[in-house]
């Protein structure tokens, strides 16, 4: 299996050499996931399953 690595630079002129309905098309799928994320996220939240905090409170509950 050969492995390639693409480039940011390299994404973003394929996707810029996409016709502006297929670019449109996958600015639209990326909103739907996000959409999706932050939904999750608040729910989580709301059932108590994510905490506030600084990296600095998190790298303690790590160390500990």
């Amino acid at each position: 299996m050969s492995t390639h690595a693409i480039t940011f630079q390299n994404a973003l002129d394929a996707v810029e050499s996409l016709p502006e309905y297929q670019q449109e098309d996958l600015i639209e799928r990326r909103r739907e996931i996000l959409s999706d994320n932050i939904f999750e996220a608040r729910e989580e939240y709301d059932r108590g399953e994510v905490r506030r905090g600084t990296v600095e409170d998190l790298m303690k509950e790590i160390s500990e």
